[in-house]
């Protein structure tokens, strides 16, 4: 058998190998870049607010009821009907009242009559004392004489004083019935809308009881809301604070309004047994805040439901990127990889400040600070971001924070306009990213 050369041996090993590393380069495993959620940075407007539920009401509302039982016999006025003050709304049957009055008149004629006769009694009795006293000053007359003529004179007198009294009474009586017959016509106290009509024709009313309600008037030009606010809340909140609010029907719209009061106690207060069970409960407790707003088409209506927003701070026209984005600690800086450890040191001391800034209820921002020293705090928050460069990798890079109100943060410096920030990666599974951006708008 012919030998190989130590030639052809070397092709075979060459070809071996080569073909080797062609299978090798062939089969290994590919190294993939990782998949980012990116969010564009961005120019616009963030808001730190508090948010409340409110109820709307009415200016004015009120109930107008009959002071006097009978049965309705008309009603004047129809639901949502505007009214003015004075006009006539329902008129009650009368005629029980109209009756008391005629004979309160007969009982005034009566005792007018006996006070005509009561005067000619006091004249007579009156002559003849006059008589009784000249006489008894010549001698005329016995003493027991004029001292009876002196008393009936004296009691005719009273007896007109007692008629003039009763008079005085039966005039008063005869007020109170016509005053009867008017509670009959039931006019409206306000000018306003009849938003409702809890009597209706025909049914009869007894006002012996209680006071029954025939309609509710309310004042709808301007409405009041009654935003219920969290005891957590309630202390970053101050009167004339800018609000605004949305309703169920146009959520799209903002009305914008300013905080008119804070009410001092919740309204459990006006409940007989708050005093001893507030210490003891366990329900959430809430404040409410008021405000006024006009109403000149009539589209805001009573108990309708509104989101109510109480501008706490607010940044116009600034550069933003979504909260998610800003490091949150040391460990995604280093998960970025390419950052120094002082940047890393002031990622994570900046993240911690951020953090804390953003817990909101619970820190130094619920203490009663000024609106400048509030704004210097968030003005020096510092944090990390991966910024996204032009071969598609992930650059850390340090920025300064302003406002953030946990969904959209201010970047006051170390980012542009139209570069892209990275929110979370494929190979991102920290706890934090994962939640953080679960509850995030993201974009591809």
């Amino acid at each position: 058998m012919p030998k190989s050369s130590p030639l052809k041996i070397l092709v075979i090993v060459l070809i071996t190998a080569l073909v080797a590393l062609l299978a090798w380069n062939f089969l290994k495993p590919k190294e993939e870049k990782p998949q980012y959620i990116t969010a564009k940075v961005s120019r616009g407007d963030i808001e730190e607010t508090v948010l409340a539920t409110g109820i709307l009401q009415a200016e004015q509302l009120v109930s107008v009821g009959a002071q006097v039982s009978g049965q309705v016999k008309k009603m004047y006025v129809k639901l949502g009907d505007q009214v003015k003050q004075g006009q006539l709304i329902a008129q009650i049957d009368s005629v029980r009242q109209e009756n008391d009055l005629r004979n309160e008149e007969a009982a005034l004629d009566n005792l007018l009559a006996q006070k005509a006769t009561r005067l000619a009694s006091l004249k007579e009795a009156q002559l003849a004392f006059n008589r009784q006293k000249q006489m008894l000053a010549q001698d005329a007359t016995s003493r027991a004489e004029y001292e009876s003529a002196q008393a009936t004179f004296e009691t005719a007198q009273a007896n007109v004083k007692a008629i003039d009294a009763q008079i005085e009474q039966s005039r008063l009586t005869i007020s109170t019935a016509r005053e009867n017959v008017g509670y009959t016509r039931i006019t409206a106290p306000i000018n306003g809308t009849v938003v409702a009509i809890v009597t209706e024709e025909g049914q009869t009313v007894n006002a012996n009881q209680s006071a029954p309600t025939i309609v509710k008037l309310a004042k709808l030009q301007t409405m009041t809301i009654k935003a219920q606010v969290s005891e957590a809340d309630v202390m970053r909140i101050n009167q004339g604070q800018p609000v605004y609010f949305t309703t169920l029907g146009e959520p799209d719209k903002k009305i914008y309004a300013s905080l008119r009061a804070i009410e001092p106690a919740p309204e459990s207060i006006t409940s007989e047994s708050s005093s001893t069970s507030s210490s003891t409960s366990s329900s959430a407790v809430y404040y409410n805040a008021l405000f006024d707003v006009p109403n000149p088409d009539g589209k805001l209506r009573i108990d309708m439901t509104a989101q109510v927003y109480i501008v706490l701070n607010e940044a116009k026209n600034v550069i933003s990127v979504p909260a998610a984005a800003l490091s949150t600690g040391q460990g995604r800086g280093k998960k970025a990889g390419e950052a120094d450890s002082s940047a890393n040191s002031a990622s994570a001391t900046g993240s911690q400040a951020a953090k804390a800034g953003n817990s909101g209820s619970a820190n130094s921002e619920n203490a009663p600070t000024s609106k400048a020293s509030a704004s210097s705090k968030i003005a020096n928050r510092r944090a990390m971001v991966r910024v996204l460069d032009q071969e598609g990798n992930a650059v850390p890079r340090q920025v300064k924070v302003g406002l953030n109100n946990r969904i959209t943060a201010e970047i006051k410096a170390g980012l542009k306009e139209g570069e892209e920030v990275v929110i979370a990666d494929s190979s991102d599974s920290s706890n934090n990213a994962a939640k953080r951006s679960s509850n995030r708008p993201m974009r591809f």
